[in-house]
């Protein structure tokens, strides 16, 4: 038997949450996706997201938020991390913080763990995620019938190199964070689907997500301009996985990208 896994890539601003809301729903139904993930960690003005954002994308379909270093934003999702077991926030903070990063969601006759990380290279110097990763697969191999990682990180090579640290342990390894989706969608050796980054969720016309104003001043300038959300029809990115649940591993992975119509 097989099910599909669909992920969008980071949702960024009122643009990226209005394609989401409107347009998750047929999403689901156009691939058949049985587990539907969605990184949600620029969704509020570009940085960070908030309890009313996640319970919309819940609403909308998502089994699942992902984030990454920007989760800590916004003070009044602190509170929501710890209420909200399918909200994560990468699980290689230090102890203490609040949430986790690492749920099980039981749907479909089908038990996925999802594990949110994040990588060390031009990022904070957090616990090693390969380290950590090995500590959560261990617990997951008696809780989950399938394991899916969004690995938020800068680096191309920190990416690559982690999900081959992992083929054949879990089923995915989706990057996350620089929001531009590459073209190296692969299953692995052993049974991974991989992609470096599976691009945003966010406006078309923009450097990343943001104003090319800004971008190209500060560019010019080298002055630390704060970016600003740009704000108009968005681009939707993401994957469609196909699993085999007998194994736990990937069968095929294709990327997807298309316009918004909100």
């Amino acid at each position: 038997m097989t099910k599909n896994v669909l992920v969008l890539g980071d949702v960024i601003g009122n643009a990226g949450c209005r394609a989401v809301v409107s347009g998750l729903k047929s999403l689901i139904k156009k691939f058949s996706a049985d587990f539907v993930v969605v990184n949600g960690e620029n969704s509020a003005d570009g940085f960070g997201i908030t309890p009313e954002i996640a319970t919309n994308i819940f609403a909308a379909g998502a089994d699942v938020i992902t984030t990454g270093n920007h989760i800590w934003q916004k003070k009044e999702i602190l509170e929501y991390l710890d209420q909200e077991e399918r909200l994560l926030r990468p699980d290689n903070y230090p102890p203490g913080n609040p949430g986790h990063g690492y749920c099980v969601i039981e749907t479909r006759g089908l038990r996925f763990g999802v594990i949110n990380l994040q990588g060390r290279v031009r990022l904070p110097p957090i616990e090693c995620p390969f380290r950590r990763v090995k500590e959560l697969l261990r617990k997951a191999k008696s809780e989950t019938d399938v394991v899916i990682i969004d690995f938020h990180a800068e680096s191309t090579e920190e990416k690559e190199a982690f999900a081959l640290y992992v083929d054949g342990d879990v089923a995915l390894v989706f990057g996350t964070h620089t929001h531009v989706q590459t073209a190296d969608e692969r299953v692995l050796p052993n049974g991974t689907a991989y992609i470096t980054d599976v691009g945003a969720t966010g406006p078309r016309d923009s450097v990343i997500g943001f104003e090319p104003r800004i971008s190209v001043e500060r560019s010019l300038t080298q002055m630390p301009f704060r970016n600003e959300v740009s704000d108009n029809l968005a681009f939707i990115h993401g994957v469609i996985v196909k699993l085999d649940t007998d194994t736990g591993k990937a069968v095929e992975i294709s990327r997807y990208s298309e316009a918004s119509i909100v």
